[in-house]
């Protein structure tokens, strides 16, 4: 595992090179790091440093929610726009869907704030939806930034009249080279969505180093698996530890088989989900894989609080990553997500206790012996917290999606799923199978109108699409003939 301020080696100078390469982000030195714990400390540090901009604020969330918070946020941007601020704000559409809408961002855009969502309904692109945006970056002055698994919602905060404690979540503050990379992130949605970032004064270089961290700012789109790809090297290049914290951990079979390989090699690998999700379904489908996990010696813990929301990595006490990207197929292959991989042991450390405390308030999952043929989990009777439902940060789409490549995935390969998960979810498939069956005999119409509804969309689209794609053949062509 590479160490900085450690003299140069081939064989660091290889896995730094391969670390390089899998990410698709240079190792950038010089950083100040701080690490941030829960939502109450993110909103305060976001809005102190957005509250002091003077020259430019731009903000990347994917859930902004019309409340108490993302009230206080809208009036600091709206105040710093008027005073001459640059602000630039992009949310996402399925984020935000039934959170907030455009009437919300009217005061800053009357200020002249200029906000932009990633990716609503278009036709042309039947399958658009299915990309999102689930960054959370905010970049002041070029100078200060921010990157995080928490958006911009009360529900981060919990609520006290109901006895829901706080979600629990993990962000840092950036100084140094780093922020240059968090803005220019930010600049690529931007220019997804519209037109280009306006270009901003460059910063003199600074006299002293803002610090003595390395890292890597891991940025990535739809289909470039950076993220998969790091997870999977570091947990091949673990040796002593591998700790690792998700909110929605949906293991493919490939990254399942690394953390069982360096299970297997004596590495101390742990797993901290939730115990109560916002998204049932995907709790469900975690708790499906733990199976396989513990056989290899791998601790699964779940958390007691009221949501466990942070996606952290810390690796033999010298790496460590934090950010936006879950353990699962839609964040590693299809959405926009932002993490930094920490190569400090100093930073390490922190992250590092911070799970030790983490685990406290934790309760281990183990095998018991089996009874009449099947397998039980032994967990403590403490009472988990009240869990209010929806508002979570994935999304009750991207839990279908996930449920859908998960089943479909175990019956088509005939690997971990079906072999060592419990049979509940194979009986659910089998009734609601079943349930179609017997609507398409009795009443074929239930089925056949959906189902024109359907087709007909992705006919529109793919119509519109192909009309497109012949129009810009035949203005090449007419190009080519002037020429």
């Amino acid at each position: 595992m590479p160490m900085p301020l450690i003299p140069s080696t081939p064989s660091r100078l290889l896995a730094e090179q391969a670390l390089s390469r899998t990410a698709g982000a240079p190792l950038l030195n010089g950083n100040a790091v701080e690490l941030l714990i829960d939502a109450a400390a993110h909103y305060d540090a976001w809005l102190t440093a957005i509250r002091g901009a003077q020259q430019r604020v731009l903000l990347e969330n994917y859930i902004i929610r019309d409340d108490e918070v993302g009230r206080a946020f809208r009036d600091a941007l709206v105040e710093r726009a008027q005073s001459g601020v640059f602000v630039a704000v992009v949310t996402d559409w399925v984020g935000c869907l039934g959170q907030s809408r455009s009437s919300f961002w009217a005061p800053l855009r009357a200020a002249g704030g200029e906000v932009r969502v990633f990716n609503p309904p278009q036709l042309g692109q039947p399958f658009g939806w299915i990309s999102r945006d689930h960054r959370k970056l905010l970049v002041v002055d070029g100078l200060l930034g921010f990157l995080s698994g928490v958006c911009i919602s009360a529900k981060w905060l919990g609520d006290p009249s109901r006895d829901v404690p706080p979600w629990r979540d993990t962000g840092v503050a950036l100084r140094g080279p780093a922020v240059a990379e968090l803005e220019a992130a930010f600049a690529q949605s931007w220019s997804e969505i519209g037109a280009a970032l306006r270009q901003f004064v460059p910063l003199p270089e600074p006299a002293t180093p803002a610090g003595n961290i390395s890292l890597r700012l891991i940025a990535t789109q739809p289909a470039t698996a950076g993220m998969y790809r790091l997870d999977q090297l570091i947990a091949s290049m673990a040796r002593k530890t591998l700790w690792l914290t998700d909110a929605y951990f949906v293991g493919i079979a490939p990254y399942v088989q690394a953390l069982v390989a360096a299970a297997r090699d004596d590495v101390d690998v742990r797993l901290l989900v939730p115990g109560s999700s916002d998204i049932p379904a995907v709790a469900n489908m975690s708790r499906s894989g733990y199976r396989p996990l513990l056989k290899a010696g791998i601790r699964v813990f779940e958390w007691n609080g009221s949501m466990l929301h942070a996606k952290t990595a810390v690796a033999d006490g010298q790496w460590a990553r934090v950010g936006s990207s879950n353990l699962n197929i839609a964040s590693w292959l299809s959405n926009r997500e932002l993490d930094v991989a920490v190569e400090d042991a100093g930073f390490a450390g922190q992250l590092a206790a911070q799970y030790e405390r983490d685990l406290d308030n934790a309760t281990e999952i183990v095998l018991a012996p089996r009874r009449h043929g099947s397998s039980e989990r032994v967990r403590s009777s403490q009472e988990r917290p009240r869990m209010r439902r929806g508002g979570g940060s994935s999304g009750r789409t991207a839990a279908g999606a996930l449920r859908i490549a998960n089943n479909v995935g175990a019956v088509l390969t005939n690997r971990r799923v079906l072999g060592d998960t419990s049979s509940g979810p194979l009986f659910i498939g089998t009734l609601t199978l079943a349930a179609l069956a017997v609507i398409a005999i009795l009443w074929p119409a239930w089925i056949g109108w959906p189902f024109g509804i359907v087709a007909s969309w992705f006919a529109l689209n793919l119509g519109i699409r192909a009309w497109r794609v012949r129009r810009r053949r035949l203005r090449n062509l007419r190009e080519a003939e002037d020429d």
